[in-house]
């Protein structure tokens, strides 16, 4: 098991070799709300096709240490450089989806040095300029977090995934909670890293962002409505837009084309560098 230290607080991450003779730059993956690296399982494959991809576990779940909240996005980000050091790459593309977005946000604005793309994937600018979901959502995941593991996913799958995958690709969400309950957050520090979405404000910032970025989203998404990409594809310089009709916020699993195109983004970012 590899471990990066940040001050007293240890990080899991897992570094995944490249398949390619010559590889490009690596790529750090960041989760999003109450789930692990293991929610990477997909993209993972994809991505290693070419570079190195190393995904970690966000402080308070997975075999990362828990440490008493709340948190915030900045010192999420933070932790994601300590693990760029600890695994020896100075400059890597930046892959953050839902809260994860929000993490690789700070970690473009903080340290633009380190990241060479910038991958956003289902999530908000924070501010005044998010586009809130219905009142009902938020209510069901406050609630959440007072839900035992295996019920809290079940419980969120209308909320994760889009309507064909739902009614026809049934197995696909059953294979994904499998890698989620592996290592099933605890109420606590979900409502700590709930807290930092929810805390997260980089909206008047995102103009000041360097890095080739895309911004990827579902066009069905209910958790971060699908206006948010527009947002921040809007505030930041050159930034391309990718929305996948039909899919939700798990737009990994609704459409398997998504790591795909994010693998060629990565790829022709590097031929600007």
């Amino acid at each position: 098991m590899a471990t990066a230290q940040r001050d007293d607080l240890k990080l899991h991450y897992e570094l995944t070799p490249a398949e390619a003779s010559e590889p490009g730059l690596p790529v750090l993956l960041v989760m999003g709300l109450g789930v692990s690296a293991t929610g990477w399982w997909r993209t993972i494959p994809v991505l290693a096709a070419d570079r190195p991809v190393i995904a970690f576990d966000n402080r308070g779940v997975g075999r990362s240490d828990r440490v008493p909240g709340p948190y915030s996005t900045p010192e999420m980000a933070e932790d994601a450089i300590a693990v760029l050091d600890a695994a020896g790459f100075a400059r890597a593309h930046v892959y953050g989806i839902s809260l994860g977005g929000a993490i690789a946000q700070e970690i473009a604005l903080r340290h633009p040095d380190r990241v060479a793309g910038l991958v956003l994937g289902a999530t908000l600018p924070g501010g005044e300029r998010t586009v809130m979901p219905d009142e009902a959502t938020l209510t069901f995941f406050r609630r959440r977090a007072e839900m035992p593991a295996f019920e809290a996913v079940w419980a969120s799958v209308p909320y994760s995934y889009g309507v064909a995958t739902r009614r026809e690709h049934a197995q696909r969400i059953a294979d994904d909670l499998e890698q989620r309950l592996r290592f099933p957050i605890e109420p606590e520090p979900y409502s700590a890293q709930l807290a930092a979405s929810l805390g997260h404000d980089a909206s008047d910032r995102l103009g000041q962002i360097t890095a080739p970025t895309l911004v990827v989203h579902g066009e069905a998404d209910a958790m971060v409505p699908a206006a948010n990409a527009q947002v921040i594809a809007d505030a930041i310089p050159g930034a391309r837009l990718e929305l996948w009709p039909g899919a939700s916020h798990l737009y990994l699993t609704d459409e398997p084309e998504a790591d795909r195109s994010v693998a060629r983004f990565l790829a022709k970012a590097e031929e600007r560098l």
